[in-house]
Protein backbone atom coordinates (compact mmCIF):
# COMPACT_ATOMS: atom_id res chain seq x y z
CA UNK A 1 0.00 0.00 0.00
CA UNK A 2 1.49 3.39 -0.95
CA UNK A 3 1.62 6.37 1.37
CA UNK A 4 -0.96 8.06 -0.90
CA UNK A 5 -3.54 5.43 -0.02
CA UNK A 6 -2.55 5.84 3.67
CA UNK A 7 -3.33 9.53 3.42
CA UNK A 8 -6.61 8.82 1.68
CA UNK A 9 -7.49 6.32 4.40
CA UNK A 10 -6.75 8.92 7.06
CA UNK A 11 -3.60 7.23 8.41
CA UNK A 12 -1.79 9.88 10.54
CA UNK A 13 1.65 8.35 9.91
CA UNK A 14 1.07 8.61 6.17
CA UNK A 15 0.19 12.32 6.51
CA UNK A 16 3.36 12.97 8.56
CA UNK A 17 5.51 11.09 6.07
CA UNK A 18 3.98 13.02 3.17
CA UNK A 19 4.62 16.34 4.97
CA UNK A 20 8.26 15.40 5.60
CA UNK A 21 8.72 14.41 1.96
CA UNK A 22 7.17 17.70 0.78
CA UNK A 23 9.43 19.75 3.08
CA UNK A 24 12.51 17.75 2.13
CA UNK A 25 11.75 18.24 -1.56
CA UNK A 26 11.33 22.00 -1.05
CA UNK A 27 14.60 22.16 0.93
CA UNK A 28 16.52 20.28 -1.77
CA UNK A 29 15.09 22.59 -4.45
CA UNK A 30 16.03 25.70 -2.43
CA UNK A 31 19.57 24.36 -1.90
CA UNK A 32 19.97 23.64 -5.62
CA UNK A 33 18.83 27.16 -6.54
CA UNK A 34 21.18 28.68 -3.96
CA UNK A 35 24.18 26.65 -5.16
CA UNK A 36 23.45 27.57 -8.78
CA UNK A 37 23.40 31.25 -7.79
CA UNK A 38 26.67 30.96 -5.86
CA UNK A 39 28.31 29.19 -8.80
CA UNK A 40 27.28 31.98 -11.18
CA UNK A 41 28.80 34.62 -8.87
CA UNK A 42 32.01 32.71 -8.17
CA UNK A 43 32.75 31.59 -11.72
CA UNK A 44 31.93 34.30 -14.20
CA UNK A 45 33.73 34.90 -17.46
CA UNK A 46 33.65 37.29 -20.38
CA UNK A 47 34.76 36.89 -23.99
CA UNK A 48 35.97 39.31 -26.65
CA UNK A 49 37.57 38.05 -29.86
CA UNK A 50 39.96 35.21 -29.00
CA UNK A 51 40.27 36.37 -25.38
CA UNK A 52 38.50 34.99 -22.31
CA UNK A 53 38.51 37.01 -19.09
CA UNK A 54 37.87 34.71 -16.13
CA UNK A 55 36.47 35.64 -12.73
CA UNK A 56 37.19 39.35 -12.29
CA UNK A 57 37.21 40.06 -8.56
CA UNK A 58 38.15 42.76 -6.08
CA UNK A 59 38.15 43.18 -2.32
CA UNK A 60 35.96 45.39 -0.21
CA UNK A 61 37.85 48.44 1.03
CA UNK A 62 37.97 50.04 4.47
CA UNK A 63 36.12 53.32 5.00
CA UNK A 64 38.04 56.23 3.51
CA UNK A 65 40.21 54.13 1.18
CA UNK A 66 41.14 55.90 -2.05
CA UNK A 67 42.32 52.81 -4.00
CA UNK A 68 41.16 49.27 -4.70
CA UNK A 69 42.71 46.37 -6.59
CA UNK A 70 41.21 44.34 -9.40
CA UNK A 71 42.19 40.83 -10.42
CA UNK A 72 41.32 38.35 -13.20
CA UNK A 73 42.85 35.89 -15.66
CA UNK A 74 43.06 36.55 -19.40
CA UNK A 75 43.41 33.53 -21.70
CA UNK A 76 44.29 34.07 -25.35
CA UNK A 77 42.89 31.21 -27.44
CA UNK A 78 44.10 32.78 -30.69
CA UNK A 79 47.21 32.34 -32.80
CA UNK A 80 48.41 35.96 -32.37
CA UNK A 81 49.32 37.88 -29.22
CA UNK A 82 47.10 40.71 -28.02
CA UNK A 83 47.68 43.53 -25.56
CA UNK A 84 45.54 44.96 -22.76
CA UNK A 85 45.89 48.71 -23.34
CA UNK A 86 43.57 50.37 -20.85
CA UNK A 87 40.91 49.96 -18.17
CA UNK A 88 38.18 52.33 -17.07
CA UNK A 89 35.43 52.09 -14.47
CA UNK A 90 32.74 54.29 -12.97
CA UNK A 91 33.92 53.21 -9.49
CA UNK A 92 37.07 55.36 -9.76
CA UNK A 93 38.48 58.47 -11.40
CA UNK A 94 41.14 56.37 -13.12
CA UNK A 95 42.38 52.82 -13.39
CA UNK A 96 45.89 51.63 -14.21
CA UNK A 97 47.67 48.35 -14.80
CA UNK A 98 50.33 47.82 -12.13
CA UNK A 99 53.00 45.24 -11.50
CA UNK A 100 54.28 44.20 -8.08
CA UNK A 101 57.60 42.55 -7.51
CA UNK A 102 60.43 42.17 -5.05
CA UNK A 103 63.73 43.93 -5.78
CA UNK A 104 66.62 43.38 -3.34
CA UNK A 105 64.17 42.25 -0.68
CA UNK A 106 61.95 45.33 -1.10
CA UNK A 107 58.44 45.02 -2.52
CA UNK A 108 57.86 47.43 -5.38
CA UNK A 109 54.79 48.47 -7.34
CA UNK A 110 54.87 50.35 -10.60
CA UNK A 111 52.52 51.15 -13.49
CA UNK A 112 52.86 48.97 -16.58
CA UNK A 113 53.71 51.14 -19.57
CA UNK A 114 52.73 50.16 -23.10
CA UNK A 115 50.05 47.71 -22.01
CA UNK A 116 50.17 44.09 -20.94
CA UNK A 117 50.85 41.43 -23.59
CA UNK A 118 48.73 38.30 -23.62
CA UNK A 119 50.72 35.70 -25.62
CA UNK A 120 49.07 33.61 -28.34
CA UNK A 121 47.79 30.39 -26.82
CA UNK A 122 48.77 31.63 -23.35
CA UNK A 123 47.32 33.33 -20.35
CA UNK A 124 48.17 36.12 -17.94
CA UNK A 125 47.01 36.10 -14.32
CA UNK A 126 46.35 39.44 -12.66
CA UNK A 127 46.41 38.67 -8.94
CA UNK A 128 47.61 39.91 -5.57
CA UNK A 129 51.39 40.30 -5.55
CA UNK A 130 51.78 40.45 -9.34
CA UNK A 131 50.06 42.22 -12.20
CA UNK A 132 46.81 43.84 -11.11
CA UNK A 133 44.47 46.75 -11.77
CA UNK A 134 44.63 49.76 -9.46
CA UNK A 135 41.35 51.66 -9.22
CA UNK A 136 42.48 55.08 -7.99
CA UNK A 137 40.57 58.00 -6.48
CA UNK A 138 37.55 55.84 -5.68
CA UNK A 139 34.18 57.50 -6.22
CA UNK A 140 32.51 54.77 -4.16
CA UNK A 141 33.95 51.91 -2.13
CA UNK A 142 33.61 48.35 -3.42
CA UNK A 143 31.26 46.50 -1.03
CA UNK A 144 31.38 42.80 -0.25
CA UNK A 145 28.77 40.82 -2.17
CA UNK A 146 28.26 43.50 -4.80
CA UNK A 147 29.62 43.79 -8.33
CA UNK A 148 30.97 46.72 -10.31
CA UNK A 149 31.67 47.14 -14.01
CA UNK A 150 34.87 48.04 -15.81
CA UNK A 151 35.75 48.32 -19.49
CA UNK A 152 38.90 46.68 -20.83
CA UNK A 153 40.40 47.82 -24.13
CA UNK A 154 42.61 45.43 -26.08
CA UNK A 155 44.80 46.24 -29.06
CA UNK A 156 43.24 43.63 -31.38
CA UNK A 157 40.14 42.24 -29.69
CA UNK A 158 38.64 45.67 -28.93
CA UNK A 159 36.65 46.55 -25.83
CA UNK A 160 34.64 44.47 -23.40
CA UNK A 161 32.75 45.38 -20.25
CA UNK A 162 33.32 43.00 -17.37
CA UNK A 163 31.95 42.80 -13.82
CA UNK A 164 34.12 42.47 -10.74
CA UNK A 165 32.71 40.37 -7.88
CA UNK A 166 33.65 42.04 -4.58
CA UNK A 167 35.03 39.66 -1.95
CA UNK A 168 35.52 40.33 1.76
CA UNK A 169 38.16 42.78 2.95
CA UNK A 170 41.46 40.86 3.19
CA UNK A 171 40.10 37.72 1.52
CA UNK A 172 42.40 35.28 -0.23
CA UNK A 173 42.39 34.92 -4.01
CA UNK A 174 39.71 32.55 -5.30
CA UNK A 175 41.06 29.12 -6.26
CA UNK A 176 40.80 29.66 -10.01
CA UNK A 177 43.24 32.60 -9.79
CA UNK A 178 45.88 30.60 -7.93
CA UNK A 179 47.09 28.44 -10.81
Amino acid sequence: MSHFSDIAAGNPFGRILSGVQDRLGAAVLALAITLAGVQSVLAHEFKVGDLEIDHPWSRATPIGAKVAGGYFTIANNGSAPDRLLSISSDISEKAELHEMGVNDGVMTMRPVSGGLEIPAGGKVVLGPGSYHVMFMDLKQPPKQGEMFAATLTFEKAGTVTIKFAVQALGSAAPQEDND
